[in-house]
């Protein structure tokens, strides 16, 4: 948890910051192109590596393994990640406020989806505050699992919104479009970032339906002096370390 939070609070902020310079000066060579590709997918594998970790923690769910589930996992966060950046950029150069707002509103909408899971993660109040506020964050650049319950219908919620921002921005950008990019040069752009978001929407849909580990059979918990044992134990001590 702690690599996965270190990841998107580092990670994202460059990987934003990458892709405005090499835009800013509309051309970019071979190795400024490298290390956006290398941040996007260093943050895209610790949301794999999150999840394989989660589903081990998880005594109800099968783990994640093999080359196919993993690799399609995440190709599906790899491409949704960088059509939402590039979005994310276009709408910086547009205007910066409004750009900043509505990612302070996301962040605002991600923790109000903390709260309402009730996560109880940290063993205090205030970090468990802090906790949310981080997951808030996370949740403007990709979807993930914060309790290891079924999230079918926020995560469709999610990126639906996401879809439609996406698809907003671009009818802004072409509608109103801005001086610094010239027709050959934002046409290419749109492409890819339809592109990637249809190509993640696609491995998303082919990890859901058909390498999504399945759940066992939930278990009844053993009874020690007439009491229940605690089943959430381990998915705490995971989200703790």
């Amino acid at each position: 948890m702690l690599r996965l939070f270190e990841t998107y609070l580092e990670g994202c902020p460059q990987l934003v910051l990458q892709l405005y310079i090499c835009l800013e000066h509309g051309q970019g060579n071979i190795s400024q192109y490298a290390a956006i590709m290398v941040s996007c997918c260093a943050i895209s594998w610790s949301t794999v590596d999150y999840q394989i970790a989660l589903r081990k923690s998880l005594p109800d769910k099968n783990t994640l393994i093999g080359p196919c589930p993993k690799s399609t996992y995440f190709f599906y966060k790899f491409f949704t990640l960088l059509s939402w950046m590039l979005s994310v950029v276009l709408l910086l150069f547009l205007n910066v406020n409004i750009a900043l707002c509505l990612l302070l509103f996301l962040w605002f909408l991600g923790i109000l989806w903390a709260f309402k899971n009730q996560t109880q993660f940290c063993a205090s109040v205030s970090m468990e505050f802090l906790y949310r506020i981080v997951v808030g964050f996370i949740l403007i650049f990709t979807f993930f699992n914060i309790k290891g319950q079924n999230t079918k219908c926020p995560m469709s919620c999610y990126y639906i919104v996401r879809v439609l921002a996406t698809l907003g921005t671009l009818i802004v950008l072409w509608v109103c479009p801005l001086s610094i990019f010239n027709s050959d040069y934002f046409i290419p752009i749109s492409i890819v970032i339809a592109l990637t978001l249809l190509l993640g929407i696609i491995f998303l849909i082919v990890y859901y339906g058909t390498f999504h580990p399945n759940r066992s059979e939930e278990t009844k918990p053993d009874e020690i002096d007439g009491k229940p044992m605690q089943i959430d134990c381990r998915m705490k001590y995971f989200l703790m370390e």
